[in-house]
C-alpha cells in the first residue's frame, strides 16, 4: 500500500526548559487587529496599539503618570480594608492574590496632584482589580475624595472603568451608588467642578451613579459604556439594538457624553476645562 511507502517523520527533539520562543510577560495580543506586540512598545505609545490604534486598558500608575505633572501625586492615606460581609471563603484569598499580582491595594486610587500646575483631587479606577468593581472600600475612597474636593475647593477628576457593583459584597456594594451620588450632590451645591472620564469599559452601578452625573463627561475613543450588557438588554426588551450601541461614539451622538478625547489630548483638555471654570 502507498501508505506503507511513506516514510515516517522523525519525532522532533523535546525542548529543554530554557528553550522559549517568546518570553512570558513580554508580549501582548491586540484584540482588534490580532497582532502580537512588544509590551514596552505599547506602553511607550500610551497603551495604544501602534498597528491599528486600539486602546488597551491602563494600570493606575500609568494613568496617573500620563495625566499628572511628575512628582505631584499625593495619595490619600486610607486606614480601611475590604471586609467580607457574605463570609465567602475564597474572597479574601482572591483579594490577596490580586494585590500581589497588580501591585495595588484596591480597584481605585485617590489623592491630589497637579495638571499643568493646577491642583486637583483625582481618582483613578483599574479594571485589573476585580474588573474595577465597586465594593465598600471603593465607594468609601471615592466618597472621601469628593469630600476632600469640597474641603480643599479643588476640581474633582474621576477616571472610570468598571464592571459595576462588587457581587462578593452583596447589597452593601449597591449602597455605594447612593453614597457616592449624594456626595457628588454636595460637591455641586458647593459650586465645585467635577469631570468624569469614561474609559473602556464603564458599566453597572458605576455608570448608574457617580460616572454619569459630572459637570463634564469625557470618554476615550471606542469605550464601551452602559448599565447592562447588550445581550441582556435585547433579551429583556425583545428587540435588536442599533449597531454600535453603547460605544462612546454612539453615546456622544445621542447626548450622553460631552466629548470624545484621544488619550494623548486628555491632559490638555482637562486643563483647559479647569481654567474655564476658574474664569467663571
Amino acid at each position: 500500500m502507498i501508505v506503507d511507502k511513506i516514510k515516517k517523520r522523525e519525532p522532533t527533539a523535546k525542548r529543554t526548559s530554557n528553550q522559549v520562543d517568546i518570553q512570558v510577560g513580554k508580549w501582548v495580543k491586540c484584540d482588534k487587529c490580532k497582532e502580537i506586540l512588544y509590551k514596552e512598545m505599547v506602553r511607550a505609545n500610551q497603551s495604544i496599539c501602534p498597528n491599528c490604534g486600539n486602546y488597551f486598558r491602563m494600570h493606575i500608575n500609568k494613568r496617573l503618570e500620563s495625566i499628572l505633572d511628575q512628582g505631584t501625586y499625593e495619595r490619600f492615606d486610607f486606614n480601611i480594608d475590604t471586609t467580607n460581609p457574605l463570609g465567602l471563603e475564597d474572597y479574601p484569598k482572591k483579594l490577596k492574590g490580586l494585590r500581589e499580582k497588580t501591585g495595588i491595594e484596591e480597584a481605585v486610587s485617590c489623592g491630589t496632584g497637579k495638571i499643568k500646575g493646577e491642583k486637583v483631587v483625582i481618582c483613578v479606577m483599574d479594571s485589573g482589580f476585580l474588573m474595577g468593581s465597586m465594593g465598600i472600600v471603593v465607594g468609601e475612597k471615592i466618597t472621601y475624595a469628593i469630600e476632600k474636593a469640597i474641603e480643599l475647593q479643588l476640581p474633582l477628576i474621576i477616571f472610570c472603568v468598571s464592571g459595576g457593583a462588587r457581587m462578593q459584597e452583596g447589597i452593601i456594594s449597591l449602597m455605594q451608588m447612593a453614597k457616592t451620588t449624594a456626595a457628588i450632590g454636595k460637591l455641586q451645591d458647593a459650586g465645585g467642578l467635577y469631570i468624569s472620564v469614561l474609559t473602556d469599559p464603564t458599566y453597572g452601578g458605576v455608570t448608574a451613579s457617580f460616572a454619569s452625573i459630572a459637570d463634564i463627561i469625557l470618554a476615550e475613543p471606542g469605550a464601551m459604556i452602559g448599565f447592562a450588557g447588550q445581550r441582556v438588554i435585547e433579551q429583556t426588551i425583545g428587540e435588536q439594538l442599533p449597531e454600535g450601541f453603547q460605544t462612546a461614539e454612539f453615546l456622544l451622538e445621542h447626548g450622553f457624553i460631552d466629548k470624545i478625547v484621544e488619550r494623548k489630548d486628555l491632559k490638555e483638555i482637562i486643563h483647559q476645562i479647569i481654567l474655564y471654570h476658574k474664569i467663571d
